[in-house]
Order: structure tokens, then C-alpha cells, then sequence
């Protein structure tokens, strides 16, 4: 007796320390990856980066900490033009994600994200390291950047779009969440930086440390930075200004269901995290482009990343880490829905 076998694709999820240096661990990681990363950097075309030496000034002036760090890779990744402009992550291509935020700062502290990305763009590293002597755990982007983590000194990081269709001069979020977590040591001091540090496009920040201090905290290249009332969010920064994207992502509706769970005084962190498991926080990849891939929930007093899925768990601790694999088969797109969140595109 037959039947209809959804198809689905195979996900590599690998936790990797990349050791005291980032000359150890990445020239490795890059060279594979290296013609999938140059596609999407000049999908443009190559003269709508900036050059190398814009690249490496924005990182000496904006974030001078991190500058040794980019000129010792670069040496280390062979020392071309397009690899140190990509590096840099200065003015990258502009990018349209979705995912959800969630800082819970009472009994038993959380950051919880989910990450909504299509499948065969995602990258799905786990990356221990101790650059400069700083210990850091996180979800890497572009190589050396971070799209969420957390450091030695139990400050927590992650990042949804803010779903504004605005692009300006600025580093790729990325690195400016790697900036935080190699020279933060509180959720203050990490407030500082994005206050400082100009981002490319609109992204909401969350932040949590040991102390139990949290936010969500409102970047652009465009306005000032703000500090959100509350803390959730979704993929707007207070009001909902592209349409079009909003509504491929549900963000309201996640929105209103975060905003709930945390104002409701029966949810503790288990049921909070919990929700990151279902609908409407839960997207289906096999509805839509910007299906869940992971869920990454991070605990400061504990310093560990938990990465979730709804029948399915994979703990990391940054004290003991402990390099490692797991393959998850998640459902493909169905033939017929719109996959137009793979390729939005943000006005430019």
C-alpha cells in the first residue's frame, strides 16, 4: 500500500571550535564555501561594493578591537581583494530574513530566537571560540560573523530584521554582533555599541545578561537607535511600513503571540521556549520560504545554547564544548506555494 512521501531536505547542523586564533579553524571553513559566499556578494555586480580599503577603515574607525582580527584572517585566507572586501562586511549585499525574539529575564533567564531562512541559503555552524582570550558561543554568518550567541561573561545576543526596506552605509549585522560578544561584557555596554556602530539595514537586537538586564533595542541606518518597550519582536521596529513582507512573514501575529506569553503571569521560561515549538511562532518549511530551521535558546547563568527543533534537542555549553554534528531532514517548499521570501527583494 502506498502513499505520498513529502520531499525534504537534508540539513547539516555541525558545532566547531574554532580555537585562540581565527587563523586556526576558518581558512578551512571559507574554502568551501568561498564560491557560494562570492555569488551572493556580487549579485550585484562587483562595483557595488566597497573596496578594500573602505572596508578595513570603517572596521579601524567603528570597531578598532576587532581590526587585528580582520587583517590577520584576511593574511590567513590568502589575502585577495574579494576575500578581504567580503570580510570586512562592510556595505554587503542587502538581505530580507525573518525570525522571532524573546527576552526572558525572570526566574530561570532565556534569549530564545527562532531562525526563518530559506533551507539552501542557511548556514548552520555552531562556533566555539576564544579570540583575543575571549570566550564566545555562537551561530556564525559570513564566516566570522554571528547571527546570535553568547560570551564568557554570560552576555547573550540575537537578531530578527526589522522589516524596513531602508539600506545605508554600515556593517552587516553580523559583525557587529561578533563586535559585541569579543568586547561586551553587559547588556550596557553592548547598548553602547549599537548606538555607535552604523548598521546597513534595520535589524532588532536582543540582549540579556547575567544579571538578568534585557532588551530589545531598535537599529537602522537611518534612525537613532532605540530601546524597544518591550521584549519581543518580530520583523518591525513599532508599525508596520513593508506591507509585503509582513505579510509573507505573519509578523503580527507572531508578534501578539510573544507579547502575551510574556505578559501572561501563569508563562514561565519552560512555556515560553515551548512556543518557539508551534504555530504561529513555528513556520513550516514546507509552507514557506521562511520556514524555521532551528530554534536557539541561550541561558547566561548557564552559558549554553540549546538548538531546538519540535521532536528534538541538541545542547552546547561554551565552559565545556564538545565539537560534534547532527542531520535534520526538514520539509521541503511544496510544489505551488509562493516562494517569493527566498528572493524579496529590498529597495534599494
Amino acid at each position: 500500500m502506498g502513499g505520498f512521501e513529502q520531499a525534504s531536505v537534508e540539513l547539516r547542523f555541525r558545532a566547531v571550535d574554532a580555537g585562540p586564533s581565527v587563523s586556526a579553524r576558518l581558512p578551512a571553513l571559507l574554502a568551501p564555501a568561498w564560491p557560494s559566499y562570492l555569488a551572493w556578494f556580487l549579485r550585484d555586480g562587483e562595483h557595488q561594493r566597497p573596496s578594500r580599503g573602505d572596508g578595513a577603515a570603517a572596521l579601524r574607525r567603528h570597531m578598532p578591537e576587532l581590526s587585528p582580527l580582520y587583517e590577520e584572517l584576511v593574511a590567513a585566507v590568502g589575502g585577495g581583494d574579494l576575500q578581504a572586501r567580503f570580510l570586512s562586511h562592510w556595505c554587503p549585499p542587502p538581505v530580507a530574513t525573518a525570525c522571532s525574539l524573546a527576552v526572558w529575564n525572570r526566574a530561570e533567564p532565556v534569549l530564545v530566537r527562532s531562525y526563518d531562512y530559506p533551507a539552501a541559503l542557511s548556514d548552520r555552524t555552531a562556533m566555539a571560540s576564544r579570540w583575543g582570550g575571549v570566550g564566545v558561543l555562537a551561530m556564525s554568518d559570513c564566516l566570522w560573523g554571528a547571527v546570535d550567541g553568547i560570551n564568557e561573561h554570560g552576555l547573550a545576543v540575537a537578531i530578527a530584521f526589522g522589516g524596513r526596506p531602508v539600506v545605508g552605509p554600515g556593517f552587516g549585522i553580523g559583525l557587529v554582533v561578533r563586535y559585541i560578544l569579543q568586547v561586551a561584557t553587559d547588556a550596557r555596554q553592548a547598548l553602547e555599541i549599537l548606538d555607535r556602530v552604523p548598521v546597513s539595514m534595520a535589524y532588532n537586537v536582543a540582549l540579556l545578561d547575567r544579571a538578568g538586564t534585557g532588551a530589545v533595542v531598535q537599529v537602522g541606518p537611518d534612525r537613532p537607535t532605540v530601546v524597544a518597550p518591550g521584549l519581543t519582536a518580530g520583523n518591525r521596529q513599532g508599525w508596520t511600513e513593508w506591507a509585503e513582507h509582513a505579510a509573507l512573514c505573519a509578523t503580527v501575529e507572531r508578534e501578539q503571540v510573544l507579547a502575551h506569553m510574556l505578559a501572561d503571569p501563569t508563562s514561565t521560561s519552560q512555556t515560553l521556549v515551548g512556543a518557539f515549538g508551534r504555530a504561529p511562532i513555528y513556520r513550516d518549511p514546507a509552507t514557506t520560504a521562511w520556514g524555521t530551521l532551528y530554534t536557539a535558546a541561550y541561558r547566561p547563568d548557564l552559558g549554553t545554547l540549546d538548538l531546538l527543533w519540535p521532536d528534538d534537542g541538541w545542547r552546547l555549553s561554551l565552559h565545556h564544548f564538545v565539537e560534534g554534528h547532527r542531520t535534520r531532514r526538514v520539509p521541503a517548499l511544496q510544489p505551488g506555494l509562493p516562494a517569493q521570501a527566498a528572493t524579496l527583494a529590498v529597495p534599494v
